[in-house]
């Protein structure tokens, strides 16, 4: 299957990538992953996408563009993929589409993680994250460490990330409002979109995914 998950911030967008992808037997490609892996090895695209990001700038949908279609050409995703986090606009989806039809294949579906905005910032904001560890994460409401402030794995001290706080998170909000949305309409058109309710247990969201997808048991 080839697949794109979108939805806002604080969706759960990997985790269940990573869950779908490992049901579906595909690789789970994310943006974040690519722009790591091309950095670390030093490509040309790493190169350039890190010149920008050293300069503070956004790094450009070109950029982005091809190293999405790079990681595409690899066999492993040749007979399906889980696109998370890409595309992330208009111009993106429009050059993915561009991609898949010269290779005479086409998108399965593309999941619409849907949550409610309050419930995003709730979930983002609440996080606290140890100062030792950043695996290590708790949260307000829903995973409070035994002592408040304390990481429960290594006693280390926890903190709010800038990028966590309910004002940022807003403008990521924002942001995906004005920047990601437009693609789900542009997918509409294309009758591909299956809308999925995120809240919930991991698990059970997973399943309504699988279901909608036609593989749920």
């Amino acid at each position: 299957m080839r697949i794109v998950l979108v939805g806002p911030p604080g969706a759960g967008k990997g985790t269940q990538a990573a869950y779908l992808a490992k049901n579906l037997s595909i690789p789970h490609i994310s943006t974040g992953d690519l722009f790591r892996a091309n950095i670390s090895q030093g490509t040309d695209l790493g190169k350039e996408a890190k010149s920008y990001m050293d300069a503070g700038n956004l790094v450009p949908d070109s950029v982005t563009i091809a190293m999405a279609e790079d990681r595409l050409n690899q066999g492993d995703a040749e007979h399906g993929f889980l696109l998370d986090g890409f595309p992330r606009n208009l111009g993106q989806a429009e050059a993915l589409d561009t991609y898949l039809k010269g290779r005479a294949v086409k998108l399965d579906a593309v999941l619409d993680l849907e949550v409610p905005e309050d419930e995003v910032v709730k979930r983002i904001a609440g996080r606290r994250i140890c100062r030792n560890d950043s695996s290590h994460v708790f949260h307000v409401d829903y995973h409070q460490p035994k002592t408040e402030g304390v990481c429960d794995v290594c006693g280390g001290d926890l903190y709010q990330r800038e990028d966590d706080r309910e004002e940022t998170v807003r403008k990521r909000l924002e942001v995906y409002h004005t920047e990601t949305e437009p693609i789900i309409d542009h997918y509409k058109a294309q009758d591909l979109v299956v809308t999925i309710p995120a809240l919930g247990k991991v698990d059970e969201v997973t399943q309504r995914a699988m279901a909608a997808l036609g593989k749920g048991e």
